[in-house]
């Protein structure tokens, strides 16, 4: 399907993410990894890559699921209160009830192996950023009604929930189009600002980096996004103390920065040197 029906997993992988089980993290980068066959990749190695002059980000991709629907699940005055959000911050008691929302019953939760409701948060966090790229990805975007949206809704959740709603965001970051880059600046602006959830940085460097450690294909977007992270000095990345932690800890990042810095490598590249410092 990879090789030679791209445009099916392009269109569909939203329903695809849904169905694949959060474990099984390179069968959804093989989803994701997916572009359109008329498309070149720009090499997301290079040198002072400047992802927001890149023509494709202008353009949005195809999903071929009712995202919309999905947000409404049956009730249409959620899906209001999420656009009266996007709009105008109101309600203000919408993040909380939304975290109350993404709570599964007993039984369901027991069958399904998670507390959340992890297609509702997907299907959420898609529909945000859809309306979000509408509004722009320009230096506003850190203080921006949708990016409020998902920092109140990362601070009102639980470790697990978290890791959950940074997926939904991580499996954006695909091609280059204009999800790409707009979760890209959103995660880099989650990380910068936190909004007092101290564990935040650290849960959205585990999603990134699991979906590097396992073996190619990776997805265009996740690498830019990983680079621009410990490359660029704004996030303030090797300072942190999580980085740091332990021994093998330190040569894991160390051997992150050596894969993407190395000039001329191809994508998807970096897995084997990060699954041999996680060896180690």
């Amino acid at each position: 399907l990879l090789h030679d029906f791209p445009e099916f997993l392009c269109g569909h992988h939203a329903a695809l993410c849904d169905a694949i089980p959060t474990g099984c993290v390179q069968m959804r980068n093989l989803v994701l990894s997916a572009f359109p066959r008329s498309m070149r990749l720009p090499d997301p190695f290079t040198p002072n890559l400047k992802v927001d002059m890149l023509p494709e980000i202008a353009h949005a991709p195809k999903v071929l699921c009712d995202v919309e629907n999905i947000v409404c699940r049956g009730d249409g005055r959620l899906k209001a209160s999420v656009d009266s959000y996007l709009r105008s911050r109101t309600p203000a008691s919408l993040p909380t009830e939304l975290c109350r929302s993404f709570f599964l019953p007993p039984r369901e939760a027991a069958a399904m192996q998670t507390q959340h409701d992890v297609p509702a948060m997907n299907a959420l966090v898609l529909y945000v950023g859809m309306v979000g790229v509408r509004a722009g990805t320009g230096p506003q975007v850190a203080q921006s009604p949708a990016i409020e949206l998902l920092r109140r809704i990362a601070a009102g959740l639980d470790p697990e929930g978290r890791y959950h709603l940074l997926n939904a965001a991580a499996n954006q970051l695909r091609y280059p189009n204009s999800h790409t880059h707009y979760f890209s600046c959103a995660l880099l602006s989650l990380f910068l600002e936190p909004g007092g959830v101290e564990s935040l940085p650290e849960q959205i460097t585990r999603v990134l980096l699991e979906r590097l450690i396992v073996n190619r294909p990776h997805p265009w977007g996740l690498l830019v996004t990983f680079i621009e992270l410990i490359k660029n000095p704004v996030y303030g990345f090797w300072n942190q103390a999580f980085t740091r932690c332990a021994p093998e800890i330190e040569r894991l990042f160390e051997s992150v920065a050596r894969s993407c810095a190395g000039a001329g490598a191809a994508v998807g590249g970096v897995g084997e040197p990060l699954q041999q410092a996680r060896a180690r």
